[in-house]
């Protein structure tokens, strides 16, 4: 590939992008490669989702709040930034969730792993499914295993083996919050295909979680906070991104209009500003629906154009603590789409991550929008706020008005995998290498939409791009 100097134009400036950057940098001159990196981001501030506001000592989070410990990409992240001393842990003593039932806050059985019991008694116990109900997902100790490795939808998958009680009370209220999503249309193999593997090895969902065998993917480990934030903010890591990537050109407001082929291996992109940058390498980190238009022209895009996304709503609310009396003994609650309300997840994150407010005040942050239900999220500031505050009221006999509260909407934000996405996205990717060598896609719409799959995807793409190129001077 001969020349050491290589121009790479990564579309999209969100934490996938930023990520891409640094990783494609580190691997290439670990090549003897000096990349000329270009990032275009159309909005006014790189970071995608990923917005900290710091106001009257409160720590905000605007998007995402946290990310789960156990997938170590953004640990490993923050450690080569020089970040990881800023690494928080949630409250040891806000572990406990709720879950709506009846307009009552029910606690959570202890062992429950994304609503699959693995301990029996705290379940058996629980208020949260009827006898009927309990009944019925011990029928998964009997029920044959599926052995097809074919994907179906989530919901499916649960009902089929622990009863549609089960998935209604437990497992779809907790997968709301990471894909406010209908289980029915989610692939299980885009989400969770230890799933399956577990079905298909011990012919028990519980029984091969309760082994502890299980791939550690699907553990919550009780010793550990199963989540991590950094004290000032995710904007933190952002940030650090941002000035360690300070010798990569980075533009603000730039959106791509094109992206055209202009020989063997070389590219243009065009901005809709007119102008046109050069490109070996073409890095497409933008939403499904964004990058869908831009490889059109090039390849079929079909993968893309049947995820769905949802657009969603957090509305944070300040109070001062005395004027809030109600039980905050754990984390938060979680509301199941049939107990009708509007929100669909509260987070007490006062509690959960102390660093967040002062000790004499309290910070909710409450969830709207899901599948099917998104158009709360579009009405004015006051009406989602009195929405907002009328469950709140209901659920927690919370009469007070907040100090202030802060409202971010994020349309078309949760990507939606739908059945058969992995084997559909493959063959996207294959058509790619053949059709247009040189230009890759990745982000949350592909292998996984938290934020250290973000960094996981971006640093593996990195490794292969490098991977293609001799190491200099050998």
């Amino acid at each position: 590939m001969g020349n050491s100097f290589r121009k790479v134009v990564i579309i999209g400036g969100g934490l996938t992008g930023l990520s891409t950057a640094f990783y494609i940098r580190k691997f290439y001159r670990e090549k003897g490669l000096e990349p000329k990196i270009t990032i275009l981001e159309q909005g006014w501030a790189m970071g995608g989702k990923i917005d900290t506001l710091r106001r009257d000592n409160f720590v905000i989070e605007k998007g995402p709040d946290s990310f789960l410990a156990r997938k170590t990409a953004m640990i490993d992240l923050a450690r080569e930034l020089g970040l990881d001393e800023e690494l928080v842990q949630m409250n040891p003593n806000a572990k406990k969730t709720y879950i709506v039932n009846g307009g009552q806050l029910h606690p959570m059985p202890s062992g429950l792993v994304l609503g699959i019991p693995t301990e029996l008694e705290p379940f058996l116990e629980s208020g949260l499914v009827s006898v009927s109900g309990k009944a019925r997902a011990m029928m998964d100790f009997v029920l044959p295993p599926r052995m097809s490795e074919e994907d179906e939808s989530l919901g499916a998958f649960i009902e089929r083996r622990l009863g549609a009680e089960v998935l209604e009370n437990m497992t779809e209220p907790l997968l709301a919050g990471i894909y406010a999503g209908d289980t029915y249309k989610l692939s299980l193999k885009s989400t969770f295909p230890q799933f399956a593997e577990l079905e298909r090895t011990y012919g028990s969902l519980i029984k091969g979680m309760m082994t502890g065998k299980q791939p550690k993917e699907t553990h919550t480990g009780t010793k550990r906070s199963a989540f991590l934030t950094f004290r000032n903010g995710l904007q933190s890591l952002i940030d650090g991104l941002v000035q360690e990537l300070g010798d990569v050109d980075q533009r603000l407001n730039s959106e791509v209009s094109d992206i055209r082929r202009t020989g063997e291996e070389a590219y243009e992109i065009a901005l809709s500003s007119g102008e046109v940058l050069p490109a070996d390498d073409v890095v497409v980190t933008v939403p499904a629906f964004t990058a869908a238009g831009l490889l059109r022209p090039h390849v079929d895009v079909s993968a893309l154009d049947a995820i769905n996304y949802v657009s969603v709503a957090n509305v944070v609310l300040a109070f001062d603590r005395q004027d809030v009396t109600g039980k905050f003994d754990g984390s938060g609650f979680l509301v199941p789409r049939k107990e009708g309300l509007n929100i669909t997840a509260c987070t007490w994150t006062g509690i959960k991550w102390l660093h967040t407010s002062p000790d004499d005040k309290m910070l909710l942050r409450c969830y709207v929008g899901r599948s099917g239900n998104e158009e709360n999220v579009f009405l004015s500031d006051e009406a989602l706020t009195e929405l907002v505050l009328k469950d709140l009221n209901k659920l927690m006999n919370i009469t007070a008005r907040p100090l202030f509260s802060e409202i971010t909407r994020l349309p078309k934000s949760m990507p939606q995998y739908p059945v058969g996405h992995l084997e559909q996205i493959a063959a996207l990717r294959g058509q790619m290498e053949s059709k247009v060598p040189n230009v890759y896609a990745t982000g949350a719409a592909f292998e996984g939409v938290g934020l250290p799959d973000c960094i996981k995807q971006a640093k593996e793409l990195a490794e292969r791009m490098a991977s293609k190129f001799e190491v200099a001077h050998a």
